[in-house]
């Protein structure tokens, strides 16, 4: 089931499913708590759930009003009972949870901007606009990847959708100007050497060109956050540092930047060769 994080929803969470909700009110008992992704449903944290070992205070772990991540336990659709286990939830699930949430929320805002704002061109009904948010959940997983992906590759991610091309573009303009694009960075690295009386112009221009590899790629072909950096180590070493949004990506513009750099030494009868580590 695809997670349409802070879309409010109708059906209930599934056993296992991590959930952020608002903590309610605390009774001798437990906690109860109210889900802020399924309209209307709410839920019991047991005592015993709450964190490992005895619990005197409740308050001394929740109190009213906190965003919690819970754990679903179980869920008894008709009597409309669902229990929760808030020491289940480690403390890494907790930040990712929530980060998730949070940026579903943003997305959410940055959605209706584009289509429904007061500076937007449509203002676009909530029907129409629920069923465009419906299309990005349900191909992407939710709205932030929806958003992410949009960075990544254009407006493309969403013509198959079924999106009108004007809204497309208007969402990738909103998309461009919020999401910071996540990336990683690698680092790779070549022996140059060239004979020739002008050999260290030679190195230059190489090395400039491995850092231009990004330029020659296809004008279909996004290179948005792609980048090539070239610096000096140690005659006859350098350094190439690649920075792009996933390692797939940054191994072949590692690859080719350092073939690039080594094919133009070869050419001008020097010696090149490359090392994705150094011993």
């Amino acid at each position: 089931m695809s997670r349409d994080i802070d879309m409010v929803r109708e059906e209930w969470p599934e056993k296992g499913e991590l959930v952020v909700c608002t903590v309610d009110e605390l009774k001798t008992f437990g906690v109860f708590v109210k889900f802020e992704e399924y309209e209307g449903k709410e839920g019991l944290i047991h005592i015993s759930e709450v964190a490992s070992g005895w619990v005197k205070h409740l308050k001394d772990y929740v109190r009213e009003g906190q965003k919690i991540v819970c754990k679903v336990l179980h869920v008894d659709a008709q009597r409309g009972h669902i229990d929760l286990s808030l020491k289940a939830v480690k403390e890494g699930q907790k930040k990712e949870r929530i980060r998730e949430w949070k940026n579903e929320k943003k997305t959410k805002k940055w959605l209706s901007l584009a289509l429904a704002g007061p500076s937007s061109e449509f203002r676009i009904s909530n029907d129409e606009l629920d069923e465009v948010e419906i299309k990005l959940v349900d191909a992407y997983g939710g709205l932030y990847d929806a958003f992410v992906e949009v960075v990544k590759v254009g407006k493309k991610a969403l013509i198959p959708l079924g999106i009108k091309n004007e809204y497309a573009d208007a969402i990738q303009e909103v998309a461009v100007a919020n999401v910071k694009q996540p990336s990683v960075h690698i680092t790779g690295y070549v022996e140059l050497t060239c004979p020739l009386s002008n050999g260290v112009e030679i190195i230059k221009e190489a090395l400039k060109k491995a850092e231009e590899v990004i330029e020659s790629k296809p004008p279909s072909m996004n290179t948005n956050g792609v980048k090539a950096k070239c610096s000096y180590i140690g005659a006859p070493t350098y350094k190439i540092r690649v920075t792009a949004p996933d390692y797939k990506e940054a191994e072949s513009v590692l690859s080719n930047a350092a073939n690039t750099a080594i094919e133009v030494i070869k050419r001008n009868g020097g010696y090149g060769m490359f090392y994705r580590n150094l011993s």
